[in-house]
């Protein structure tokens, strides 16, 4: 049975490189801003817990989803594709197609960074409507806002706006964090749970500016 956040609770299905972050940062404040509730696996850290029994757990108490799919390609030699961010989306797939009320009524975004590239590595997508950001956060806030408006429920904001406090988080946040003492590792290595706290304090301030 879903949980008492599943109408508002959204998986993220991302990489967690160092290159992504400022797309899955930017992601995860779109989501924080209209309200809903990110589920993703780096929420809590567990080394009992099974990562498959948790990607199971978020993907079933969530009535939303996003899968990036950016990272299925090689880029070295000997270099294998990345089938994580795959096998999740198809888990979910089956959730929706499958399972009972009210998970049979799951939204699903699926995004990437090139658009058709994914194509390569899971053919059985072509024709399904992708969301191509280009490796750019802006883009990722139109992508994941366009989606939640067109879902319905989520009022009309325009993307520029949404994108503009964003960037007025980031530099709060950042003065935050320097204010707490916080160094160059620090700001590098912050934990998913407490990059959410500093977005849901933001807005509960009133959305101040540095």
């Amino acid at each position: 049975m879903a949980g008492k956040d599943f109408e508002r609770s959204v998986f993220v299905n991302c990489p967690f490189d160092a290159e992504f972050e400022p797309i899955l940062q930017a992601i995860l404040f779109c989501l924080v801003r209209y309200g809903l509730k990110p589920r993703i696996a780096t929420e809590r850290s567990d080394s009992s817990e099974s990562r498959l029994a948790k990607i199971e757990e978020l993907i079933w108490s969530s009535k939303f989803s996003i899968h990036d799919l950016s990272r299925t390609r090689s880029v070295s030699s000997n270099e294998f594709y990345r089938l994580n961010m795959p096998f999740e989306l198809g888990i979910d797939y089956g959730c929706k197609r499958f399972g009972p009320a009210p998970v049979k009524h799951k939204h699903i975004l699926v995004t990437a960074e090139k658009p058709y590239e994914y194509q390569a590595a899971l053919s059985d997508l072509a024709g399904s409507d992708i969301a191509a950001h280009d490796g750019e956060y802006t883009t990722a806030i139109r992508k994941v806002r366009n989606w939640l408006v067109g879902i319905g429920g989520f009022g009309s904001d325009q993307a520029s706006k949404v994108i503009s406090e964003y960037e007025d988080f980031q530099e709060w946040f950042l003065e935050k964090r320097l204010d707490e003492g916080a160094n160059e590792d620090d700001l590098l290595d912050t934990p998913t749970a407490e990059l959410l706290d500093g977005m849901l304090l933001w807005f509960d301030s009133g959305m101040p500016r540095e």
